[in-house]
């Protein structure tokens, strides 16, 4: 006999009360600041076609992906785990819009395997996503609203790492890297492995510049003095990599006036490298090893839906953030109706509903009373009427 039955799969969880109700009032004051900065719900569908549910991203989100095959069509299709793509399409390919487009987003995903050690394989994915604005206004939009998202759902002191993986982008391309070459660096950079970099680099004939730029390349991280050692020493470079260190100044310069947030650069951290085109950023509190939010820059992500479009946004985990928040009891409200199908109390149970009251009516043979119920209040007849009492503790 299997005993098993009531298991969930490694990675899959469920929400129980009053968890459930903090996560879902929580997601509604995330939708009602999403509208207030003029951002619109979009709800793309869970299951789509493989081959556009994994346009323009990365090798990882492939292997990240359940797959199935349509029995109507015979065409494989994908489980989404991942939103933005999808967003993307509908900017892309359904709303057509000239003029700058904010979307919002929520919904589960589900991933073949955690995205993260011990993390979740079906988070609950909330994001916004800015298309058609190439500046770097727009990235600090979507900076301040992600850190605002996380505020709101209950975090405070919030750690930002800044990097712009345009800048190790154009320097490969003015040193005139080969593929393997970049790839042996992207590697090692992402690693942080100083010797191997060296390594790498005596045995390579460089211009002069870059052999000395990509060597001190992987110390360029710590607070916001980090961008001005980097002025120094891409003075030499291109004009791609000035211009892609100005954007990124640009948005730290307005990084630093947001309240509760310590920030970090990191002008090596190349995260979503063949995704991402310009400046990226990440979330991180105390305690937690994991990030709590990702967002950057995309752009052109919709060519193959027909629009090549600016894009930037971010993501973040609401299950993960609900982990990270301290549980809250909710207040015990209610009203406890007795059983009975008398019409005039159910009429008062209807008006009662719809005013926006919770009414739990007993059923016949239920011992537990309005307290056990989580009532304050019954619904008692009095005086050929029936109303609200409070009720004694």
């Amino acid at each position: 006999m299997n005993n098993d039955r009531w298991l969930l799969p490694e990675g899959i969880e469920e929400l129980l009360p009053p968890r459930a109700a903090q996560l879902e009032s929580t997601l509604r004051r995330l939708l009602d600041l999403f509208n207030s900065w003029g951002y619109e719900l979009v709800m793309p569908p869970f299951i789509e076609y493989l081959e556009s549910l994994l346009i323009g991203t990365a090798d990882d989100l492939d292997l990240h992906t359940f797959k199935l095959t349509d029995q109507l069509t015979g065409r494989l299709m994908g489980v989404r785990s991942d939103m933005t793509p999808q967003v993307a399409r509908i900017d892309a390919h359904l709303l057509k819009r000239d003029l700058p487009t904010r979307l919002c987003y929520m919904g589960t995903t589900l991933n073949t395997v955690p995205k993260t050690h011990g993390g979740s394989r079906s988070p609950l994915q909330v994001g916004a996503e800015l298309y058609g604005h190439d500046g770097p206004e727009a990235d600090i939009e979507v900076l301040r609203l992600m850190v605002t998202t996380l505020q709101q759902a209950g975090l405070e002191k919030i750690y930002l790492d800044l990097g712009h993986v345009g800048i190790f982008r154009s320097l490969a391309e003015e040193a005139g890297l080969s593929p393997a070459f970049e790839a042996q660096l992207f590697d090692m950079l992402q690693r942080k492995s100083r010797p191997e970099i060296d390594a790498l680099l005596a045995g390579n004939t460089l211009a002069a510049p870059y052999n000395r730029i990509f060597a001190q390349l992987v110390d360029l991280h710590g607070d916001i003095s980090v961008l001005d050692t980097a002025s120094e020493l891409f003075a030499a470079a291109g004009e791609a990599t000035r211009v892609a260190l100005a954007n990124l100044s640009t948005i730290a310069e307005a990084a630093q006036g947001i309240e509760g947030v310590e920030l970090h650069f990191d002008l090596a951290e190349l995260r979503g490298y063949h995704y991402h085109t310009g400046a990226v950023f990440t979330a991180y509190v105390a305690g937690e090893g994991q990030a709590i939010a990702q967002g950057g820059r995309y752009d052109d992500i919709g060519k193959v839906f027909g629009r090549a479009r600016p894009a930037t946004g971010f993501s973040t985990d609401l299950k993960q953030i609900l982990s990270l928040v301290a549980a809250t009891t909710p207040d015990v409200r209610g009203i406890f109706a007795p059983a009975g199908g008398d019409v005039v109390m159910l009429s008062a149970i209807a008006e009662l509903r719809a005013s926006g009251e919770r009414v739990i009516q007993a059923l016949p043979g239920q011992s537990a009373g309005a307290a056990e119920m989580g009532c304050d209040r019954e619904l008692v007849l009095q005086g050929g009427s029936w109303r609200t009492v409070a009720v004694n503790k």
